[in-house]
Protein backbone atom coordinates (compact mmCIF):
# COMPACT_ATOMS: atom_id res chain seq x y z
CA UNK A 1 0.00 0.00 0.00
CA UNK A 2 1.83 3.17 -1.26
CA UNK A 3 1.66 5.82 1.49
CA UNK A 4 -1.22 8.40 -0.61
CA UNK A 5 -3.28 5.11 0.65
CA UNK A 6 -2.85 4.61 3.88
CA UNK A 7 -3.68 8.10 4.30
CA UNK A 8 -6.79 7.78 2.43
CA UNK A 9 -10.27 8.16 4.88
CA UNK A 10 -11.99 4.78 5.50
CA UNK A 11 -15.06 5.77 5.94
CA UNK A 12 -18.31 8.19 4.20
CA UNK A 13 -17.88 10.12 7.32
CA UNK A 14 -13.93 10.90 7.00
CA UNK A 15 -14.51 11.71 3.27
CA UNK A 16 -17.37 14.64 4.22
CA UNK A 17 -14.66 15.62 6.77
CA UNK A 18 -11.45 15.79 4.39
CA UNK A 19 -13.85 17.90 1.47
CA UNK A 20 -15.15 20.44 1.03
CA UNK A 21 -18.99 19.92 0.06
CA UNK A 22 -18.68 20.52 -3.79
CA UNK A 23 -15.62 17.92 -4.20
CA UNK A 24 -17.53 15.58 -1.98
CA UNK A 25 -20.63 15.35 -4.77
CA UNK A 26 -17.84 15.38 -7.36
CA UNK A 27 -15.32 12.64 -6.19
CA UNK A 28 -17.43 10.77 -3.88
CA UNK A 29 -20.98 10.63 -5.45
CA UNK A 30 -20.23 11.06 -9.38
CA UNK A 31 -21.52 14.40 -9.68
CA UNK A 32 -20.64 17.19 -12.18
CA UNK A 33 -20.07 21.07 -12.15
CA UNK A 34 -22.09 23.75 -14.00
CA UNK A 35 -19.84 23.93 -17.38
CA UNK A 36 -17.59 26.64 -18.23
CA UNK A 37 -17.71 27.42 -13.90
CA UNK A 38 -14.36 25.22 -13.07
CA UNK A 39 -11.67 27.36 -12.16
CA UNK A 40 -8.85 25.21 -14.21
CA UNK A 41 -10.95 25.84 -17.21
CA UNK A 42 -8.26 28.26 -17.75
CA UNK A 43 -4.78 28.13 -16.40
CA UNK A 44 -1.76 30.12 -17.88
CA UNK A 45 0.75 28.73 -15.35
CA UNK A 46 2.65 25.23 -15.70
CA UNK A 47 2.43 22.59 -13.35
CA UNK A 48 0.12 19.36 -12.57
CA UNK A 49 -3.42 18.72 -11.32
CA UNK A 50 -3.87 16.57 -8.69
CA UNK A 51 -6.80 14.46 -7.14
CA UNK A 52 -8.22 16.96 -4.49
CA UNK A 53 -9.43 13.16 -2.77
CA UNK A 54 -5.71 12.09 -2.60
CA UNK A 55 -2.81 14.16 -4.18
CA UNK A 56 -1.80 11.88 -6.90
CA UNK A 57 -0.65 13.36 -10.29
CA UNK A 58 -3.25 13.44 -12.66
CA UNK A 59 -2.55 15.34 -15.40
CA UNK A 60 -0.04 17.96 -16.78
CA UNK A 61 -0.50 21.77 -18.21
CA UNK A 62 1.43 20.75 -20.91
CA UNK A 63 -1.46 18.14 -22.30
CA UNK A 64 -4.27 20.33 -21.22
CA UNK A 65 -6.05 21.94 -24.14
CA UNK A 66 -9.29 24.05 -25.04
CA UNK A 67 -12.25 21.87 -26.01
CA UNK A 68 -14.47 24.47 -25.78
CA UNK A 69 -16.57 22.29 -23.75
CA UNK A 70 -17.24 23.91 -20.38
CA UNK A 71 -14.47 21.92 -18.31
CA UNK A 72 -10.81 21.21 -18.47
CA UNK A 73 -9.37 19.07 -21.28
CA UNK A 74 -6.45 17.10 -21.32
CA UNK A 75 -5.18 14.52 -24.04
CA UNK A 76 -3.00 12.35 -21.91
CA UNK A 77 -2.40 11.72 -18.55
CA UNK A 78 0.70 12.14 -16.46
CA UNK A 79 0.94 8.14 -15.72
CA UNK A 80 -0.50 4.89 -16.29
CA UNK A 81 -2.23 4.07 -13.66
CA UNK A 82 -2.65 7.28 -12.01
CA UNK A 83 -6.07 7.50 -13.71
CA UNK A 84 -8.62 4.59 -14.31
CA UNK A 85 -11.44 4.26 -16.52
CA UNK A 86 -14.69 2.28 -16.15
CA UNK A 87 -18.07 2.00 -17.87
CA UNK A 88 -20.98 4.33 -16.83
CA UNK A 89 -24.51 3.95 -18.11
CA UNK A 90 -26.05 6.45 -15.42
CA UNK A 91 -28.56 9.39 -17.16
CA UNK A 92 -29.32 6.86 -20.25
CA UNK A 93 -25.80 7.09 -21.67
CA UNK A 94 -23.26 4.89 -22.59
CA UNK A 95 -19.47 6.70 -21.03
CA UNK A 96 -16.60 6.03 -20.05
CA UNK A 97 -16.48 7.00 -16.79
CA UNK A 98 -12.20 8.21 -15.68
CA UNK A 99 -11.74 7.69 -11.71
CA UNK A 100 -8.36 8.24 -9.50
CA UNK A 101 -6.10 5.40 -9.74
CA UNK A 102 -5.59 6.02 -5.96
CA UNK A 103 -8.55 6.77 -4.07
CA UNK A 104 -11.21 5.88 -6.95
CA UNK A 105 -12.94 9.64 -6.69
CA UNK A 106 -14.60 10.27 -10.16
CA UNK A 107 -13.10 12.89 -12.23
CA UNK A 108 -15.04 13.21 -15.22
CA UNK A 109 -15.42 11.27 -18.65
CA UNK A 110 -13.20 10.24 -21.20
CA UNK A 111 -14.03 11.07 -25.08
CA UNK A 112 -12.09 9.85 -28.15
CA UNK A 113 -12.93 12.90 -30.58
CA UNK A 114 -9.66 14.79 -28.45
CA UNK A 115 -6.92 15.42 -30.48
CA UNK A 116 -3.71 14.04 -31.56
CA UNK A 117 -1.19 12.38 -30.46
CA UNK A 118 -3.87 10.05 -28.40
CA UNK A 119 -7.38 11.26 -30.03
CA UNK A 120 -8.45 11.58 -26.00
CA UNK A 121 -10.80 14.25 -24.36
CA UNK A 122 -10.45 13.95 -20.83
CA UNK A 123 -13.41 15.96 -19.38
CA UNK A 124 -12.67 16.56 -16.10
CA UNK A 125 -14.42 18.58 -13.53
CA UNK A 126 -12.40 21.59 -11.84
CA UNK A 127 -13.43 20.71 -8.55
CA UNK A 128 -12.05 17.32 -8.69
CA UNK A 129 -8.73 18.74 -8.65
CA UNK A 130 -5.99 20.60 -7.02
CA UNK A 131 -3.22 22.32 -9.10
CA UNK A 132 0.66 22.52 -8.38
CA UNK A 133 1.98 25.85 -10.48
CA UNK A 134 5.91 25.16 -10.93
CA UNK A 135 6.72 28.48 -10.00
Amino acid sequence: MSEQEEGLPSSDEEWRERLTDEEYKILREQGTEPKFSGEFLDVDEEGEFTCAGCGTELFSTDQQYDAGHGWPSFFDVIEDGNVETKLDTSHGMRRTEVVCGTCGGHLGHVFDDGPDPTGKRYCINSAALDFDGDE
